[in-house]
């Protein structure tokens, strides 16, 4: 699926309630809580923290699709298109950040 398709599936869905989008500061709240959630876990597996004998590991993937689902919410709520988005800031990261690290030797 594609970042239009993406936009196109979450507003399906949304759009079939009445409360509809959420104001941008709650979806931001959401944001930062899902954030967290993906920390959480992230720290549990490669962090000091332990988890609790009685915590279910968590799926990375679904912690990330959740940002994701929040992220393209805030999007279509704010009326940004995200293929243009990421398109200008991964041509802002090429110019910028070109000579920053060290370039990977090709495999031979």
């Amino acid at each position: 699926m594609d970042l239009k398709e993406a936009q196109a599936r979450v507003d399906a869905w949304i759009s079939r309630f009445e409360e509809g989008y959420w104001p941008p500061l709650v979806n931001l709240a959401r944001l930062v809580e899902e954030v967290g959630e993906l920390s959480r876990e992230l720290n549990h597996r490669f962090g000091s923290k332990l988890k609790r004998a009685d915590e279910a590991e968590k799926d990375l993937a679904l912690e990330i699709g959740d940002i994701l689902f929040v992220l393209i919410a805030l999007s279509n709520e704010r009326g940004i298109d995200l293929d243009d988005a990421l398109e200008r800031v991964l041509e802002k990261y090429e110019t910028r950040d070109s000579d920053r690290w060290t370039p990977a030797t090709p495999p031979a």
